[in-house]
């Protein structure tokens, strides 16, 4: 059986990028957050998802109970996939994993972020905090509901290039994860709106238009200091630049595009 680790932080959407990644490169078996995943069904160990406080999710998912390892190890055995995908938040996470599986050396490392945007890495985490949605890359109907008190809900299908059906992803909301960040949309607008007002570019701004999902975008209609003519370009660019950063620094996501559209110039 050839081994492959896929990492990277916590809540930067590893699982989401699982069915695509393992369809990709024809891996047929997945351990995911204690899960033993094959071509899509659970065929054995108990989701990290399932535990009620973060220390036993985390103590599940790296498979530190004796007869978890020993579902696990012996569906392995029974099934004889060619190929099985590890993922964890590390290298050394993976590592652990397949040695207290016994499943052999590691032959290849991937990473979320060669395959995923910073900017998406990061609406990724934000989900995660504000919402506490994860994502298992199995169908919701393989998902016990009682074991969730509050979400459980279908995600989305997996589709190959050829538009060929590869998986289906649930979103779950898992009992240890109670410590939600709330934003609403007007905090999102005003944060635009004191980047624009504290530029001297800007003489007046008109209207913010706002969407959040999949990645932030904002059209903002303003009135153009005249005086700042001469460098109407570069001075848009440096508003667009800064209007990102505040963003960044307010909610810990970036924008994929920001619209200025200059009404007037006073």
């Amino acid at each position: 059986m050839e081994i492959y680790s896929f990492s990277g932080p916590s809540g930067t959407g590893k699982s989401s990028y699982a069915l695509e990644f393992a369809y990709q490169h024809a891996i047929e078996a997945i351990i995911d957050d204690g899960l033993l995943i094959i071509n899509g069904d659970i065929k054995g160990g108990t989701s990290a998802k399932f535990e009620k406080i973060m220390i036993k999710a985390v103590k599940r998912a790296i498979f530190t109970d004796e007869e978890h390892v020993k579902e696990v190890k012996h569906a392995l055995n029974e099934l004889q996939p060619k190929k099985l995908l590890i993922i964890g938040t590390s290298d050394k996470m993976t590592n652990l994993i397949a040695k207290r599986l016994q499943v052999g050396e590691i032959k290849e490392y991937y990473h979320i972020e060669n395959f995923r945007s910073r900017q998406q890495m990061k609406m990724a985490r934000f989900v995660r905090k504000t919402e506490g949605k994860h994502i298992m890359p199995i169908p919701v109907n393989q998902i016990q509901q009682n074991f969730f008190k509050r979400l459980v809900l279908k995600g989305f299908e997996i589709f190959s290039t050829k538009r060929e059906k590869i998986g289906e992803t649930a979103i779950v909301q898992p009992d240890f994860h109670n410590d939600l960040v709330v934003f609403q949309k007007k905090d999102f607008i005003q944060c635009i709106r004191k980047s624009c007002e504290q530029s001297k570019s800007v003489s007046e701004v008109h209207k913010i238009h706002f969407s959040l999902y999949p990645l932030p975008k904002t059209t903002i209609s303003i009135t153009y200091n005249a005086k700042e003519v001469e460098l109407l370009i570069e001075k848009t660019k440096q508003l667009q630049e800064k209007i990102n950063e505040d963003f960044n620094a307010c909610f810990e996501i970036e924008f994929e595009r920001i619209h200025i559209e200059i009404l007037h110039m006073v």
